[in-house]
């Protein structure tokens, strides 16, 4: 899987962070308002498949993946293998019992959609978990892989970001929720995870990071302060960097390691995922001692914003080991 967070360019894109984390917020004041009314609590098997399009993208996928993975079947009426996949992935909705949403995008419909995440061909399925974006598969495939990536998926949902589903009943009522369902509590971090949130959207990214250090002092497991420290930290150390100079500078001394890491910080906040990687390994290979220590470092470091399911950190930790020995 590739996680990143979503935005329309289809690559990682750091200043989605703050919008992914507002719709985290949103997400749960909507679901404590309509437990608040009587309502939210268990859906029905129906609400585990629905038809999404562009003006309901964000309050359909990226709030809903806050709460659940989002797994996106893009198809069209003219899609032959679309009619052999989707009703797999339909029934499969169901049978996993909430631990994921089917979204259905009609890609003729929505063609913005189909652009800005980046698709070739179609049947394409793809996932969305906190508001990152995960691409599943292209094409045909056979239900053993189907549920193969699905079982990943759900696995790297709950231990990366605490997600767990959605509970079902069959007896709720499709769209409306079960009315004696009560409200969740509260997580025990959810006011400094807030503060957070608050200070990204102030503008206010040492607040940020001081939030999430706090939520991580006595909680140094918590995936979603994790992610968000890391995000948070690069955004910080890029801002106000003057692009042409960083990289003038990485370019004319190809040995000083902090003019390498400034340039990979560049290079990750612009999406380019793998050249960030390449120039820290490549870096790490020629240098020795503290400035070695301080670049594999900091590759740690993005290797956690891009995270650790990712094929490209992976294979970028694989050329870190053959580097350092």
């Amino acid at each position: 899987m590739q996680p990143r967070n979503m935005s329309m360019s289809g690559v990682v894109d750091l200043a989605a962070v703050k919008a992914a984390q507002e719709a985290k917020a949103k997400a749960e004041q909507a679901r404590a308002e309509a437990a608040r009314q009587g309502g939210g609590g268990a859906v029905s098997p129906a609400d585990l498949v629905i038809d999404v399009d562009e003006s309901g993208f964000e309050r359909d996928v990226l709030q809903r993946s806050t709460e659940v993975p989002v797994v996106i079947d893009f198809w069209a009426e003219w899609c032959e293998p679309c009619k052999q996949l989707s009703p797999v992935l339909e029934r499969l909705a169901v049978e996993y019992d909430g631990r994921f949403l089917l979204a259905k995008i009609d890609v003729d419909a929505n063609q913005m959609l189909m652009q800005q995440f980046g698709i070739q061909g179609i049947p394409a399925v793809f996932a969305v978990v906190a508001g990152q974006a995960l691409p599943l598969f292209q094409g045909a495939a056979g239900e053993a892989q189907i549920r193969q990536t699905l079982d990943q998926l759900v696995q790297v949902a709950e231990q990366r970001f605490g997600l767990t589903g959605l509970t079902v009943d069959p007896d709720a009522e499709p769209g409306g929720g079960d009315r004696e369902a009560a409200a969740a509590p509260a997580g025990p971090y959810d006011a400094l995870l807030e503060a957070a949130v608050q200070a990204l959207d102030s503008g206010d990214l040492a607040g940020a990071v001081q939030a999430y250090r706090n939520v991580l002092a006595d909680d140094p497991g918590n995936p979603e302060a994790k992610l968000g420290l890391a995000q948070a930290e690069l955004l910080q150390r890029v801002q106000g960097a003057d692009p042409q100079q960083v990289r003038k500078e990485a370019a004319e001394k190809p040995q000083d390691a902090a003019a390498q890491i400034a340039a990979a910080d560049l290079d990750l906040v612009g999406g380019h995922v793998e050249d960030a990687f390449g120039r820290l390994i490549d870096t790490v290979a020629r240098t020795a001692g503290d400035d070695r220590d301080a670049v594999r470092v900091r590759l740690l470091e993005l290797f956690e914003v891009v995270g650790a399911d990712d094929p490209r950190v992976i294979a970028a930790r694989r050329a870190l080991a053959r580097a350092l020995f």
